[in-house]
């Protein structure tokens, strides 16, 4: 497979040939519950659940509400899930990719070279006359052992995806926070203790990737929607949210605009542990 998506009508003629993620989610005040029930109710022929609070995320704490994950538990997590190091991975949700761009994010940035989002996620599945399969998924066996060449085995390393730490941010050239216009001016913080945003960052707000049919965008219509904010290809560019999660939609859709675009995995949660921090 090529590029960072995949069509519903393209995934339907690759089922039994991709590991299936279903990475959906739903965003509280200390998290989203988990949507497993969501998941048995009915999913994607042969996907597997995927906790975005647990499999894609180290607990809470001077990182931000979703710290990345131990490599370890990362490849524990993606093993029991099914993914090896050869079969291509196909990760949805019903958030408009904000959720699946997270596992994405992840396995890419942990070294698998093959990762796609279902562009438009469940719903585009569903438009395009695709069945759902409901219950659990029967047991997966994969290989376990590092030394088995298609096991799964992680190598997180910004020479895979870029990484920005919170020492680092002020040295970004453009910065794009991935909120809510609000929230990034500090009207209002339905989550965080603290209202505002990083110094010197610009908003995009992550809705804007997608058209009105919940798909991303065309490559033409991101790289001039990123060049209004200053995010061109070879400027240093990053980006952050929340807690790291919806960032990772826009450095997706950067990707598809040919722009290249490190995480700042810590955002705004991260970054108000320090009250030395300055605050705009």
């Amino acid at each position: 497979m090529t590029g960072p998506l995949i069509s519903a009508e393209e995934l339907a003629g690759l089922l039994g040939e991709v590991t299936l993620l279903d990475v959906r989610y739903e965003m509280g005040a200390q998290g989203g519950p988990p949507r497993h029930a969501d998941f048995v109710a009915g999913h994607l022929p042969g996907a597997r659940y995927v906790d975005l609070d647990t499999d894609l995320a180290a607990p809470p704490g001077e990182e931000g509400r979703h710290p990345l994950p131990e490599p370890d538990d990362f490849q524990a997590a993606m093993r029991r899930l099914g993914v090896t190091a050869s079969r291509p991975v196909v990760v949805y949700d019903d958030w408009q990719g904000r959720a699946a761009a997270r596992a994405w994010w992840l396995l890419r940035y942990h070294g698998h070279t093959d990762v796609r989002v279902l562009d438009g996620g469940l719903t585009a599945w569903r438009e395009a006359g695709g069945e759902l399969e409901r219950g659990l998924p029967a047991r997966v066996d994969v290989p376990a052992a590092d030394s088995d060449p298609d096991a799964f085995v992680v190598d997180p390393s910004s020479q895979h995806l870029p990484v920005v730490r919170a020492q680092d941010v002020a040295s970004v050239r453009v910065l794009v926070d991935a909120r809510a216009a609000a929230r990034y001016r500090g009207e209002v913080e339905p989550v965080d203790p603290v209202a505002g945003h990083i110094p010197g960052a610009v908003n995009l707000p992550t809705e804007r990737n997608r058209d009105d049919s919940g798909r991303f965008r065309t490559p033409e219509e991101l790289a001039r929607l990123y060049a209004g904010v200053g995010a061109v290809p070879g400027v240093w560019v990053a980006a952050y949210c929340g807690s790291g999660v919806t960032a990772t939609h826009d450095v997706l859709a950067m990707e598809l605009a040919g722009i290249p675009a490190a995480l700042f995995p810590g955002g705004w949660s991260g970054w108000i542990t320090d009250p030395a921090r300055p605050v705009e």
